[in-house]
Order: C-alpha cells, then sequence, then structure tokens
C-alpha cells in the first residue's frame, strides 16, 4: 500500500516536470517575465489561502524569510533561463546539486557537520557536471555555471527554511517567495517587456497554477511522511526530464553526457541516504 507521503511526492514532481515542459514552450519570453506571472499567480493564490486559514501574512521572522524569498527568486531565475537555453534534462540535472549545496552551507548556516565520506559523494557529483559540459556542446560554459548557481541560491533558500523550523505556517514561506521577487521582476520585466502572444497567455497562467499546485503537494508530502521515505522521489524529475525532451523536443545525449547525468544523481542519492542513515541514528540513540 503507496502512503499518502510517498503519493503527494509522486504528484508534485509529475506536476514541477510538466511546468518545466511549459517553459520550454514560451522561448520568445525572457525567463524574468514567466517569473513575473508565476509570482502573481503564487502571490494571490497564496495570500488568499493565508486569508482563509487566518494566518498573519508577514510571520515573525522576517528577516530569516526575506532571505528566503531573494535566495529563491535568484535560483529560480538562473534555473528558468537554463531550460530555455539548454537540453530540459541539463538543466534540471544541474539544478539536483541544491541538496549539495544545502548540506555544504548548512556547515555555516545551520552548524550542521559533513562527514569525509559526504565530500566524496559531492566530487562525484561534481564531476558528473564536468562531463556534462565538456561532452554537450548545447551545454556551454556560462549556461552551465548559471546552473550551479542555480543551485547554489536553492540551497541557501532550503537552508533559511530549516532555520525557520516549525516557527513558520508552510504558506507564509511560500508566501514570501512572491512578495520578494514581485517588485525585482515587475521592474525589470516592465523595462524590457515582451507582449505574450495567443496561447502564451495560456500557458503562463498554467505555469503560476502548476508551480502553486506542485508546491502544495510537496509540502503535504513532508507534513505527512518521514523526510527518508519521500526526499529520493524527487530524482524520478530526471527520468521525466529526459522522456519529455526526447518526445516533445527531440533532445537526445551522447554516452558520456548520460554517465555525467548518472555521477550527479549517485553523488547526490548516496548523500541523501546517508544523511537519512545518520539522522536516524540518532533517532535511535
Amino acid at each position: 500500500m503507496i502512503s499518502k507521503g510517498v503519493i503527494y511526492m509522486l504528484l508534485a514532481t509529475f506536476v514541477f516536470a510538466v511546468m518545466n515542459v511549459l517553459i520550454k514552450y514560451v522561448p520568445s519570453i525572457p525567463a524574468i517575465e514567466i517569473i513575473l506571472f508565476r509570482s502573481i499567480v503564487s502571490f494571490v493564490m497564496s495570500g488568499v489561502a493565508l486569508k482563509f486559514k487566518k494566518v498573519p501574512l508577514l510571520g515573525t521572522n522576517r528577516k530569516i524569510l526575506l532571505i528566503r524569498g531573494l535566495a529563491g527568486a535568484i535560483a529560480l531565475i538562473m534555473f528558468f533561463t537554463t531550460l530555455q537555453e539548454i537540453p530540459l534534462a541539463s538543466a534540471v540535472t544541474l539544478m539536483f546539486l541544491g541538496p549539495i549545496f544545502t548540506a555544504i552551507l548548512g556547515i555555516w548556516i545551520v552548524k550542521e557537520k559533513v562527514s569525509p565520506l559526504q565530500w566524496l559523494f559531492f566530487a562525484v557529483s561534481f564531476g558528473g557536471i564536468l562531463m556534462i559540459q565538456g561532452f554537450d556542446t548545447r551545454v556551454s560554459i556560462e549556461m552551465a555555471l548559471l546552473g550551479i548557481g542555480a543551485a547554489f541560491f536553492s540551497g541557501v533558500a532550503y537552508n533559511m527554511i530549516r532555520k525557520l523550523k516549525t516557527s513558520e505556517h508552510p504558506l507564509v514561506i511560500i508566501f514570501y517567495f512572491p512578495l520578494v521577487t514581485l517588485p525585482i521582476v515587475a521592474i525589470y520585466s516592465w523595462l524590457n517587456w515582451v507582449m505574450p502572444v495567443g496561447e502564451e497567455w495560456l500557458i503562463l497562467l498554467l505555469i503560476g497554477v502548476l508551480t502553486q499546485i506542485a508546491q502544495y503537494f510537496m509540502t503535504k508530502s513532508y507534513q505527512s511522511e518521514e523526510l527518508a521515505k519521500v526526499a529520493n522521489i524527487n530524482f524520478i524529475g530526471i527520468i521525466y526530464a529526459l522522456g519529455f525532451g526526447y518526445v516533445l523536443f527531440d533532445e537526445t545525449f551522447n554516452m558520456m553526457t548520460y554517465l555525467g547525468m548518472t555521477a550527479v544523481l549517485i553523488g547526490v542519492v548516496l548523500n541523501v541516504i546517508f544523511k537519512n542513515k545518520k539522522r536516524n541514528e540518532v533517532i535511535s540513540n
């Protein structure tokens, strides 16, 4: 019998994958403008939900919430840009470095230790990135660095969420993303506006709605299931990316690039398994 937490995470992962595909369907719209539409939808839906639940919109740990929102905004701008410029699976694989940066930054932000074995896992993942960039001419050094930057800032955002722990309502944390992002992307979009045409309006709206749905299911998953049981399900996203990329965008890769993607995932998955094992040992003791 599959638990509710696993079902929620499977749904979240699939919805995020569909959202990534839609971003590639609007290559003429700047990434920041896509984020503007996404943020407007998220701002409205999160704000209404918080008002309905009678939860204060601005929370209590506002400094940490602001940093989380800003880091998330930067990460998303970088990630959406790579989605538009390089193969879908490559962009998604680069973003999977997020847990690695979360662990490394956690040394200073939340004072968590990293064992020597984890550094080996990190090296395996970064070696995979070098293989992807080196053997796929569609992934320039600039785009590879942008993807790594997106993972880095997502690591900052996740550490801010960890500092918040249970002190803030999940919807407040979600709400701060559009709250911080909107002024930034609105100014840029106003100065560099590209008018959507025809079905692009619908795609932009769907990106915003699907993001909110995916975040909701992911939050529900983490609330209803042990982290160790659902965290690795995220990595199904690379399978979705490879499948959608092949079927919808005719994206294929050479063997060395596939090996590079595999190396990234092996390093990340081993790190997650190691951390979960250590956490369980602490709990059992």
